[in-house]
């Protein structure tokens, strides 16, 4: 039994990475031209791509961050609102 399927291919995964970063890269570097009166260096493309991919995936992360935060405090809340419950029929 093998942990991942046999068509997986580190290879396929690098190029999917590659072609998202430049991608990314020529998608920034257009509003960039909109913005600045020259135009991007073609080398600074990847580079730019690949920094808004970790952008992005920093950002994704984040979000998670903070959706767990909200998530423990609704399971908190929901703790003291069953105690609080179990106890005023404890009591009554």
């Amino acid at each position: 039994m093998s942990a991942a399927p046999a068509d997986f291919s580190w290879s396929r995964l690098l190029t999917f990475l590659q072609e998202l970063a430049g991608l990314l890269g020529r998608g920034l570097a257009h509003l960039l031209r909109l913005i600045l009166p020259r135009e991007v260096a073609p080398e600074l493309i990847l580079p730019l791509g690949y920094l808004a991919l970790l952008t992005l995936v920093l950002f994704v992360f984040q979000i998670l961050a903070a959706a767990r935060r909200v998530i423990w405090l609704v399971v908190g809340i929901g703790w003291i609102l069953l105690l609080v419950r179990i106890l005023v029929d404890a009591f009554a």
